[in-house]
């Protein structure tokens, strides 16, 4: 897996542009992926460049195969990001435009058969009458649109507000035979067929609509973020005729039929409409940087809190993109039969995964500092996705980045954007009251030693607030923030011991241990705590040496450790002044 960072444009990188969708996708019908093909000319009219459309395969087998390998196979070089994505798959911090591209211009590959042939994807849900025969309508792509991978069970298409679906429509005519038999001879001729109408159908009514067309595109536009099933729909109507003559002998009767035949097909795809209104949060700190939060109930991608977008947060959203497998073949049915091939056009469609590479701020020096997350805890997406997708989705359960807080030295709230998991989607913003900004406050914190003796130390720690001496009591219940999830309560922590004030602002800690004690005050989330602070520490050391009782202690100990000694030396002075002359003493 290779991370890129912004959007890729048309000039993502330089390089040959004769690299297309058969170099990357390696592989056989029994795995889903589409037969490699040598390259062919003329792969930019897809309206990305080869490194662009190198980008856009995940899924892919990633058989890696060497520089020389490759040419000795096509004759020609490939692009150093063909040649990485041959290996691995690309991601990106921000959904990117390429697969819509592709995708616009791929569709127009896409030929219906002929009046007797039938061209339909393997999954395509087909319709037969007496005439029409092999008749179907399938939703090509959906777009701009992301797919989201959540948990191992929701895995919803989340689509801009306005865009549009593509669709294919194809059927053939069955003519019956003529025939004859004693004086009656029928005859059958096809007068016409057409695709009379393309319905794009939301909840009973017609959105928009079109007629006579094979690859439909259907605009639509929504207001308001829910959940909808759109339906493709088309009439397929043929005319015939049927000629009978009876041979009477001496004249022959001409009976003229006109039989007709409508069928209606129709395809339709669950999708969620992606339509962000995000609550953001302000606080001054006291020394003049800015705290923001923002909270969406659905995946976003991030905000910038600067003009020119360089200071930017992002949550645990990443990206990538890969084609729906279920369109690598096509199948082309006739009266003798049916025939299967590689399709000539992929819808590309982008994907969002919650990465282990987690939330995060930049630039990361003198950038924004993340203060906090918040959301409700899922499950990992990893088992549920294709083995062939080669990217850092968490693998342990996780927390969607629902909220995102950050502190950063400048802010520019007209300039804040928070941008959607949808391609071109920004959250609307729905501000605080006016003269709701939070201040935050500095807070004193205190340690020293309460009470001691020559084995334990009873530790002090008092939390106060640093302009009016107010005592700061953390022993509250845990609360939740306005905007989901929780927050949690202050606390302090000393020697990875976690405790709580009482009403006085005291907290007492029996420790055991000499040496340095630090106690580091975390303050609750300022949204959820008003009034607000911000975080120090303090510092005490704490050794039984410290006290007059344990020097009068190590004292009596250290005599009564040296009596056998005095003892011994007495003793042995009064036996040398028996033994020896009185003068040697003097």
């Amino acid at each position: 897996m290779v991370n890129t960072g912004s959007l890729p444009g048309r000039n993502l990188l330089e390089g040959p542009r004769s690299v297309i969708l058969g170099l990357l996708l390696v592989g056989c019908i029994a795995t889903g992926t589409v037969t490699a093909s040598p390259p062919q000319s003329g792969t930019a009219a897809n309206g990305l460049s080869a490194n662009e459309t190198a980008t856009l395969w995940s899924g892919d087998a990633d058989r890696y195969i060497t520089q020389e390998e490759y040419f000795q196979q096509y004759g020609t070089e490939r692009s150093t990001p063909a040649q990485v994505a041959n290996g691995t798959d690309i991601t990106f911090k921000r959904p990117p435009a390429t697969a819509e591209t592709w995708t616009r211009n791929d569709f127009t590959d896409l030929n219906a058969g002929g009046t007797q042939t039938s061209v339909y994807p393997a999954h395509a849900d087909l319709e037969s009458g007496t005439y029409i025969k092999d008749a179907h309508a399938t939703v090509f792509a959906v777009q701009p649109s992301t797919r989201g991978h959540l948990d191992l069970d929701t895995t919803p298409l989340y689509i801009a507000p306005k865009g549009e679906m593509r669709g294919f429509i194809d059927y053939r005519i069955r003519v019956p035979d003529g025939d004859s038999s004693g004086s009656r001879t029928v005859n059958w001729a096809l007068i016409g067929h057409s695709i009379q109408e393309t319905r794009l159908i939301v909840d009973g009514d017609t959105m928009s609509k079109t007629s006579g067309s094979h690859s439909p595109v259907l605009p639509y536009q929504f207001g308001g973020a829910r959940s909808e099933r759109l339906t493709l729909e088309a009439d397929i109507t043929t005319r015939l005729r049927k000629t009978t003559r009876v041979d009477r002998g001496n004249y022959t009767d001409v009976y003229v039929d006109f039989p007709t035949e409508t069928r209606t097909v129709s395809d339709s795809i669950d999708v969620e409409i992606y339509d962000p209104s995000a609550t953001v949060s302000y606080a001054e700190y006291p020394n003049g940087d800015r705290g923001v939060a923002i909270f969406h109930s659905r995946p976003w991608q991030g905000y910038t809190l600067t003009e020119n977008g360089e200071a930017t947060v992002r949550g645990v959203w990443r990206f990538y993109t890969a084609r729906d497998a279920r369109w690598d073949h096509i199948v082309t049915a006739d009266r003798s039969g049916r025939t299967e091939s590689e399709s000539p056009a992929l819808p590309v469609y982008v994907h969002a995964y919650p990465s282990d590479i987690g939330p995060r701020a930049e630039p990361e020096r003198d950038g924004p500092i993340l203060t906090g997350t918040w959301g409700d805890e899922r499950n990992s997406p990893a088992d549920s996705m294709d083995e062939d997708i080669n990217v850092e989705v968490v693998t342990e359960s996780y927390t969607p980045t629902d909220g995102v807080a950050v502190r950063a030295n400048t802010l520019d709230r007209e300039a804040l954007r928070v941008g959607g998991i949808v391609r071109g989607v920004q959250a609307s913003l729905i501000e605080p009251p006016a003269g709701y900004e939070r201040d935050l406050r500095e807070s004193n914190l205190s340690i020293g030693v309460l009470t001691q003796n020559d084995t334990h130390a009873t530790l002090q720690v008092s939390l106060r607030d640093n302009k009016t001496s107010e005592a700061i009591a953390l022993n509250t219940d845990d609360r939740l923030s306005p905007f989901g999830g929780d927050l949690g309560r202050g606390y302090i922590t000393v020697d990875d011991q976690q405790l709580v004030t009482n009403e006085s602002g005291v907290a007492l800690l029996t420790v055991d241990s000499p040496g340095f004690y630090t106690a580091t005050y975390q303050p609750g989330s300022w949204l959820t705590h008003n009034p607000a602070y911000v975080g120090t520490t303090a510092t005490t050391r704490w050794h039984p040496l410290s006290t007059f009782d344990s020097w009068v202690g190590i004292v009596l100990n250290a005599g009564w450790q040296l009596i056998p000694f005095a003892v011994m030396f007495y003793a042995g002075h009064r036996l040398l002044r028996m033994f020896w002359p009185s003068e040697f003493f003097n």
